[in-house]
């Protein structure tokens, strides 16, 4: 069953009087359970896919469609309703509030969620723990190591149970080990059924996944099914 299917989707921004194509008639099936690398040269489009399909941008023309619902027509509040339930970020530069610990960004999604105090205490510690730094709770972001931080990061973006968790280059800020320890929580997140798409520029990065998506100037150039 498709989880999101994209329909011819294609993105033009306006750079004063030129049109930038930036997508052109892209489609796409994700299934739930999928775990897929986006590559591509910078300016690609790759993170214009990306933003897209998390609903942090809407298409120039063509349709979306995630859980069967057209979210290419919907306004700010649904797509901001959309963005905390059903789909969970992480960033290459984490994102994380700097005066708020460990555990309480990881609780943020929570609140917008309309958790109990009581169930987003008990949530966030399990999250935490579940991505091996439930004894760094009280430690603020800037008391983190980048690949500490990287694990809250996660750890938030599994707070709501989405759909599907979107990492764009979810180590690029990180040592060779601290990324390899973030791509064993992103391979057994998905060993449990967590539908991930990932956009890196490093292919033993893309190696993880189940199947890569190389993006070039705007179109899927080739989607390939990858051996492990």
């Amino acid at each position: 069953m498709n989880l999101i299917k994209l329909k011819s989707i294609s993105k033009i921004y306006k750079m004063g009087s030129i049109d930038v194509p930036a997508l052109r008639k892209i489609d796409l099936n994700i299934k739930r359970g999928d775990y897929i690398a986006v590559m591509g040269p910078s300016g690609s489009g790759k993170s214009t896919l990306m933003n897209i399909i998390g609903c942090l941008d809407v298409p120039t023309s063509g349709e979306y469609f995630l859980n069967n619902r057209d979210v290419s027509k919907l306004n700010d509040n649904e797509l901001a309703n959309i963005r905390n339930k059903e789909i969970g970020f992480v960033f290459q530069t984490f994102n994380l509030l700097p005066r708020l610990n460990a555990q309480k960004n990881v609780e943020l999604p929570l609140i917008y969620g309309g958790k109990t105090k009581k169930e987003r205490n008990e949530i966030s510690m399990d999250l935490l723990k579940k991505v091996g730094i439930g004894n760094r709770a009280s430690h603020l972001p800037g008391e983190l190591s980048g690949g500490q931080r990287q694990k809250v990061a996660i750890a938030r973006a599994l707070a709501n149970n989405p759909d599907i968790i979107l990492a764009d280059e979810p180590t690029g800020n990180l040592d060779t080990k601290s990324g390899a320890e973030i791509m064993t929580i992103f391979d057994k997140l998905n060993d449990e059924g967590t539908t991930i798409l990932l956009v890196t520029h490093e292919s033993f990065i893309g190696e993880h996944a189940n199947s890569i998506i190389h993006i070039l100037d705007g179109e899927i150039e080739k989607h390939v099914k990858v051996s492990k």
